[in-house]
């Protein structure tokens, strides 16, 4: 899997992962996440997701990263938002009403993005990865933020066999040890 497979995706429209709604898991769970007013979120792999405008009427500024330019043109499009445009090293940024996308590689990524980033929202990014890129996502994801930085992660879990993804199936076991001794994970729901 690589970037011309997203890009393939977004070109041809085809992206059964993005959802219309806000997710419920982050209605329910950000809380957990003990935010203050016009702290900063980093969404990875952030496609259009139209949590990150739920994430902004919480209160939160919001830092999406996206390979697929197409997601981040539709995101402000589709909320009406009509973005400042600037091209940031290996970046161009869209920023408007307090969410800033960068349109690039996420590998990418320096500390000068994520200075400022008081929690993580993964809904789709590590299971996005095939088992082959996601050390390297967590520990590129863990080398740009402070240690106590809390995260609301997501996964999927299904029988290997079933399906061959995306989304791929990331278990609890391999969330504990992606994480182990880098990050307290404490799991708060599981979905038959």
């Amino acid at each position: 899997m690589d970037a011309d497979f997203w890009h393939n995706r977004w070109q041809d429209d085809v992206i059964p992962f993005h959802k219309e709604r806000t997710n419920h898991y982050l209605e329910k769970y950000f809380h957990r996440l003990g935010l203050a007013d016009g702290d900063r979120v980093l969404v990875p792999l952030c496609g259009k997701s139209v949590d990150m405008r739920w994430l902004r009427e919480q209160g939160c500024a919001v830092t999406g990263v996206e390979l697929s330019e197409i997601a981040v043109r539709d995101f402000f499009s589709e909320q009406g938002i009509t973005p400042s445009q600037r091209q940031e090293g290996d970046f161009h940024i869209l920023e408007g009403e307090g969410i800033s996308l960068l349109s690039g590689d996420f590998f990418a990524l320096d500390s000068t993005h994520t200075a400022n980033i008081s929690a993580v929202y993964d809904r789709a990014a590590l299971i996005a990865l095939p088992d082959a890129m996601r050390a390297r996502y967590v520990d590129h994801l863990l080398s740009l933020l402070a240690p106590e930085v809390p995260m609301l992660l997501l996964t999927f879990e299904y029988p290997p066999h079933e399906f061959d993804g995306p989304p791929f199936s990331v278990n609890e076991a391999q969330v504990r040890d992606l994480y182990a001794n880098r990050r307290k994970v404490t799991h708060l729901e599981t979905l038959d």
